[in-house]
C-alpha cells in the first residue's frame, strides 16, 4: 500500500500533517478518516481501516488536528468547531488533488466531528462512526474532576492517557452549544454506525441514540468484544471488513477492466502483520480473504494455509465442473462436494533416487438419483476440471522484480 507523507493547511492556517494511503491499483474512490480525542492519524484502528480500504481501491486521508500529533498550533486553542473546520479543509485539500471523498469515517469524537462536517462537504455519499458519542459533550467525562477548575480559572492541565492537556472554558463552551441530532435528521449521506456494547469509556446508549435520530438508510453493527480504542487486531480487522463491504453498496466502486495478460485480473497478496505470517489475499477491489500459518508454525491461524488455497482451488474447481456437466445433462444431482487432502509422499525415480512428489487426495460426494453408469460418468468429467489439469501437468511461472 503505497502512502505519501503530507500536509495541507488546517482551518486556521496551521500546517496539519497527513498520511494519504493510496490503492497499489485503480483509485475508485477516496475517504476521509477522523481520529479519537487527543489520539492521532497513527492509531492501530485508523491504519488498518485505511489499509483495507486502500485494497479495495479507496484511498484513505488520515490526518492529526491541530496541535495533535505531528501538526502545527495549540491544542489549548482548538475546539469541536476547529475539528469540523479541519475536516473541512482536508476535504478541500482533497477537492484540489481531483479526489473529493466521498466516505467519512470517524472515531469517538471523530465521529461526531463527521457527522458534524457533513453538511459542509459536497459529494460525501456515506458515513461511518466508530464509538461515536451522540452528544459531544460526553468527552468531558473524561477529565469531569478537573471541570470545577477550568470553570473556576478560565483554564487547566488534565492528564488524558498519561499526557497532559490543556483545556479552557471556551473548549467546553463550544461543545456544550454543539447538538447533532437536528442535524442527524437531515443526513444527507448512508450511515453506519459501529459500537462495543463494553466499551467503558463511550457508552452504547450513543450508538441508540445516534442510530434513532438519523434518518435512512442506516445501519447499526456491534463491535462485541473491542475496546474504545479498537487496539485489538482482529476488532480493527473486523470493523475495516465490515466498513469495506458496506461502502461498496453506496460508492461507485465498479471495478475497471484488469490488465492485459490477467483476464480475470489480478490477485494481489501483501502482508497484514510483518511480525508473523498473516498475509491480505484480494482478488481485484471485490473479494478479500486472510492466508495464515497455523499457531504451531508461528501463525495465527486466521486463514487457510497456502497448501489450503492450493486444495480449495482445486476443490472449487472440481465442484463446478461437476455441476456444469451434471446441468447440461439434466442429471438428478442434488449437490455436490468435494473432500481435499494434501501431503507429500515418497517417490522413487528409474535410478531409484528418492523424492517427495505432493499428492491430492480428492473424494467426491454426489447426492441425487443417479444411476450408477452416471456416477461413474461424472467421476470422470472431474478429471476434466482445468485447476486438476493444471496440477498435473506442468506449469511455467515467471517472476518480475517491480520498479
Amino acid at each position: 500500500m503505497p502512502t505519501e507523507r503530507i500536509t495541507f493547511p488546517g482551518h486556521n492556517g496551521d500546517a496539519l500533517a497527513a498520511r494519504l494511503d493510496l490503492p497499489e491499483g485503480p483509485h475508485l474512490a477516496t475517504a476521509l478518516f477522523a481520529h479519537c480525542f487527543t489520539c492521532s492519524k497513527d492509531i492501530p484502528a485508523a491504519r488498518r481501516i485505511s489499509a483495507r480500504l486502500a485494497a479495495m481501491g479507496i484511498a484513505v486521508l488520515r490526518f492529526d488536528f491541530t496541535g495533535l500529533g505531528h501538526s502545527d498550533g495549540e491544542f489549548a486553542n482548538t475546539s469541536f468547531t476547529s475539528n469540523v473546520g479541519d475536516l473541512v479543509a482536508a476535504a478541500d485539500y482533497l477537492r484540489g488533488r481531483g479526489m473529493a471523498p466521498s466516505l467519512l469515517i470517524g472515531h469517538s469524537l471523530g465521529g461526531a466531528a463527521v457527522l458534524r462536517a457533513v453538511e459542509e462537504i459536497d459529494g460525501v455519499r456515506a458515513v461511518a462512526t466508530l464509538g461515536a458519542p451522540f452528544d459531544p459533550a460526553h468527552v468531558t467525562h473524561n477529565f469531569s474532576h478537573d471541570l470545577p477548575k477550568i470553570r473556576a480559572e478560565g483554564a487547566a492541565e488534565v492528564h488524558l492517557g498519561g499526557r497532559p492537556f490543556r483545556i479552557t472554558q471556551s473548549f467546553l463552551d463550544d461543545i456544550e452549544a454543539a447538538s447533532l441530532a437536528p442535524r442527524l435528521a437531515k443526513l444527507r449521506a448512508a450511515l453506519l454506525v459501529m459500537h462495543a456494547p463494553r466499551d467503558q469509556i463511550v457508552g452504547i446508549e450513543n450508538a441508540a441514540q445516534i442510530f434513532q435520530a438519523a434518518s435512512h438508510p442506516k445501519s447499526f453493527v456491534t463491535l462485541d468484544e473491542a475496546d474504545h480504542l479498537i487496539t485489538r487486531a482482529e476488532d480493527a480487522e473486523y470493523a475495516a471488513e465490515v466498513i469495506s463491504a458496506w461502502a461498496g453498496r453506496y460508492l461507485d466502486l465498479s471495478p475497471p477492466a484488469p490488465p492485459i495478460g490477467a483476464p480475470e485480473g489480478v490477485v494481489r497478496v501483501s502482508e497484514a502483520d510483518a511480525n508473523g505470517f498473516l498475509q491480505d489475499v484480494n482478488a481485484g477491489p471485490l473479494h478479500h480473504v486472510l492466508a495464515d500459518e497455523p499457531l504451531a508454525y508461528g501463525g495465527t491461524n486466521k486463514g487457510m494455509t497456502p497448501y489450503g488455497f492450493l486444495a480449495a482451488g482445486l476443490g472449487a474447481c472440481t465442484s463446478m465442473t461437476i455441476r456444469m456437466y451434471a446441468r447440461r445433462k439434466k442429471m438428478a444431482l442434488e449437490t455436490v462436494w468435494v473432500d481435499i487432502r494434501h501431503d507429500k509422499v515418497h517417490a522413487q525415480d528409474a535410478e531409484g533416487n528418492g523424492s517427495k512428489i505432493d499428492t491430492f487426495v480428492r473424494e467426491i460426494h454426489l447426492i441425487g438419483d443417479l444411476n450408477p453408469d452416471e456416477r461413474q460418468r461424472l467421476l470422470e468429467i472431474a478429471d476434466r476440471c482445468p485447476v486438476h489439469r493444471t496440477l498435473e501437468g506442468s506449469s511455467h511461472i515467471e517472476t518480475l522484480l517491480a520498479d
